[in-house]
């Protein structure tokens, strides 16, 4: 006699088969899942890794960067920023003496370049003053690393207004007529001092490139401003 099959049994055996087949599909789909999302964290992986590595470079290159165009900003006007400027006169610093005082000094030099001086400084900080300014206040501002440019009334109205602009933009540095100075313009700095022919002589740029902050300032960094201004 033949023996049937228990259809329970073939159904059973059918469902275990199809749930095999359902957990191969699951694993399957898992492995390829986790594949991309592995596949996509090295990915990330290597851009951030990148990005930190050219963020590095970049990082590298600016600060070279800075650093040239800070040198490139020592060179305005096309001058060499330690180039000797034509016609400059210097002082010896250690013969410029840097007390505070209170009675007048008579400096051996018009505009003075430096020597005992006021305890109060004339604001430099890109301050264009319409009236002679105290010599003994400038000079204190002198010593704060400014560059002061004066002039007399022969030099042209055209200059004095480039002139004035120039100083109104620069930190550290003023601007005044004065009276009794041997050229109708002139540029000071600490020790420093030339005479130029005009706003757009080229000795302007080289001397706010080497003196604004210059190596002869005796305080670079010291204030100018909160000191003595135009009333």
């Amino acid at each position: 006699m033949a023996i049937q099959d228990d259809p329970n049994t073939s159904r059973r055996a059918r469902m275990e088969e199809l749930r095999r087949i359902e957990q191969t599909r699951q694993r399957r789909g898992r492995i390829v899942v986790i594949s991309s999302v592995t596949a996509a964290v090295v990915a990330v992986a290597g851009l951030v890794g990148f990005g930190v590595y050219e963020f590095g470079k970049a990082d590298d290159s600016g600060s070279k960067a800075a650093d040239t165009t800070q040198t490139e900003a020592q060179a305005q006007g096309g001058a060499d920023a330690k180039a000797p400027i034509a016609g400059e006169k210097d002082w010896d610093p250690k013969k410029l003496t840097r007390n505070h005082v209170t009675t007048k000094v008579n400096y051996p030099m018009k505009p003075p370049v430096g020597g005992d001086h006021d305890q109060v400084w004339m604001n430099c900080g890109g301050d264009v003053y319409t009236q002679q300014v105290p010599d003994m206040n400038a000079v204190h501002s002198l010593e704060h690393g400014a560059v002061w440019v004066t002039y007399t009334d022969k030099a042209s109205a055209a200059d004095v207004k480039k002139l004035a602009d120039k100083v109104s933009k620069t930190p550290y540095s003023l601007m005044s007529p004065y009276k009794g100075q041997a050229g109708a313009i002139m540029l000071s700095a600490w020790g420093k001092q030339v005479t130029v022919n005009g706003a757009d002589d080229p000795r302007v740029n080289q001397f706010f490139t080497q003196y604004v902050q210059g190596p002869q300032t005796p305080e670079p960094g010291a204030p100018c401003t909160g000191g003595l201004g135009e009333q």
